[in-house]
């Protein structure tokens, strides 16, 4: 193991506190060499040139990015990332690779990696790598940053996102529950773990997320459990597993629902007695760390099919929270908007104007089949693209814009009451409470069935009422 310690002196515009990073490099003149192009440039650096020593490193110093050879000569640097990032909170992790695959940089990404580099005779594409993270860290640290995983990151008002925070509040004090959470892909449930992690866990402790699909069952088990040396074909060294890593921290089995059968018996064991076994070995020891599953499967028809395992879904279901679509949750829509917009201007450093009404108005009617994760994904894309400071129609997704915007089909009575339109007087959102007030009338003041004829929920229904001051005629309860 080398240790490195930037003496040199900090280029202006850098933040107070060192940057620092770890590369984990077993050839020695490579390290070197980024090393020295690092340091040459203010950063401070720590060489590692095993797996064990770059564990021993990530234990006692904190880092704000990790350069992983994916090929160490004691371990597989895939394998440990969720143990390092375990080990380092809020840390960009790249890896590095003589042999670009597909499946490799979809393993790495899953495992919880930023990025997937090739390694090349020049060491210049990864340290640019380096001074981007360093860049966007720094606008972070200038207080314009957000955390992503705080309480905000379960965005919303709506009241089934605000049920959510309050069972996850209600069930952080009973540290050895196991929690279940459920819903499609792309809604948060792991953003709703990590902050069931901030509200439970002693400070400081490690949240090590592990993906049950990215890897074979019998490397899952060894990456949970550990194994003894000579376990197994490959097994040369004893190495611990993440149910020891995570001490008294936070261990997320995303995916759950795709786990291998013979593993599922031996994580109920684990579930139930709170000990667990290396593979190889017959010693127990104690599981300190609350257990949280994810998966966007029905378990129980899973269970139907013989995929999973009965007992087991039992034992998950003792606090399920279920984190519904992001299509189901009205306005929120728009608050998760502006949020994205307020942090990818602060990651790219750009003033962004909240998005145009015509923009809100297609958010609103998109359905978000990839759910808060897509609109995610929408907002950074058009943040690229804008040339000016205000997200407009231009900048959004084609299936964004092809998206009918649809208030229903009214019912038999309404076809007969046109909404009149006045050219140059009406604009949309006069139009807009035309509607609703056509609607209320057809229904007789009938909220949740002037809800469906518009084609929206009752809660989105409510709000625009609240915007232009409506009252129904003859009021229902609806």
């Amino acid at each position: 193991m080398t240790r490195r310690t930037n003496q040199a002196k900090k280029e202006p515009g850098t933040e107070s506190a060192p940057f620092r990073v770890l590369v984990v490099e077993d050839i020695e003149l490579y390290a070197q060499a980024i090393g020295r192009e690092l340091e040459r440039n203010g950063i401070a650096c720590d060489l590692a040139h095993t797996a064990a020593d770059a564990l021993a490193l990530a234990q006692s110093a904190s880092y704000q990015a990790i350069l992983l050879d994916h090929k160490l000569p004691d371990d597989d640097g895939i394998r440990i990332i969720p143990v390092l990032l375990g080990r380092q909170s809020g840390c960009s992790l790249i890896v590095m690779t003589a042999y670009e695959t597909i499946q490799n940089a979809i393993q790495a990404i899953r495992q919880g990696a930023e990025d997937y580099i090739v390694k090349e005779t020049s060491i210049q594409p990864i340290v640019r790598r380096i001074f981007e993270i360093q860049r966007r860290n720094s606008v972070r640290m200038s207080g314009q940053g957000w955390d992503e995983h705080r309480k905000d990151g379960l965005i919303g008002q709506s009241p089934c996102i605000v049920r959510v925070r309050e069972q996850i509040e209600k069930v952080a004090v009973r540290a050895n529950t196991v929690v279940l959470f459920t819903g499609e892909t792309g809604v948060g449930k792991e953003v709703a773990a990590r902050y069931l992690h901030k509200l439970s866990a002693p400070p400081g402790s490690p949240f090590i997320s592990v993906d049950c699909v990215a890897l074979p069952a019998n490397l899952v088990e060894s990456l949970l459990f550990g194994h003894e040396k000579g376990a197994f074909t490959g097994a040369h060294l004893t190495r611990h597993g993440v149910f020891h890593e995570a001490g008294r921290g936070t261990i997320l089995l995303d995916e759950i629902g795709d786990m291998d059968l013979n593993l599922q018996g031996k994580l109920l064991r684990v579930l139930e007695t709170r000990r667990f076994q290396r593979v190889g070995s017959v010693r127990e020891y104690p599981v300190e760390a609350r257990v949280i599953a994810a998966t966007n499967r029905d378990l129980l028809e899973q269970v139907k099919q013989g995929r999973f395992r009965f007992d087991l879904h039992q034992r998950l279901s003792v606090f399920p929270i279920h984190i519904p679509p992001l299509r189901e949750r009205g306005d929120d829509i728009l608050l998760a908007a502006r949020h994205f917009v307020d942090f990818f201007g602060s990651k790219m450093n750009l003033q962004i104007e909240p998005v145009s009404p015509e923009v809100q108005q297609r958010l609103l009617a998109y359905d978000y089949p990839g759910n808060v994760r897509e609109l995610k994904n929408m907002i950074e894309r058009a943040a690229i693209m804008t040339d000016s400071s205000r997200i407009e129609l231009k900048h959004l997704p084609e299936r964004i814009l092809a998206s009918k915007i649809d208030f229903g089909s009214p019912n038999p009575g309404a076809a007969s009451a046109a909404i009149d339109f006045i050219p140059g007087v009406d604009t949309m959102e006069t139009l807009e409470e035309k509607l609703i007030i056509h609607a209320l009338r057809q229904t007789n003041g009938a909220k949740a069935e002037a809800a469906r004829l518009l084609g929206i929920s009752r809660f989105q229904l409510l709000r625009r009422m609240q915007k232009y001051q409506l009252q129904p005629d003859g009021p229902k309860s609806g």
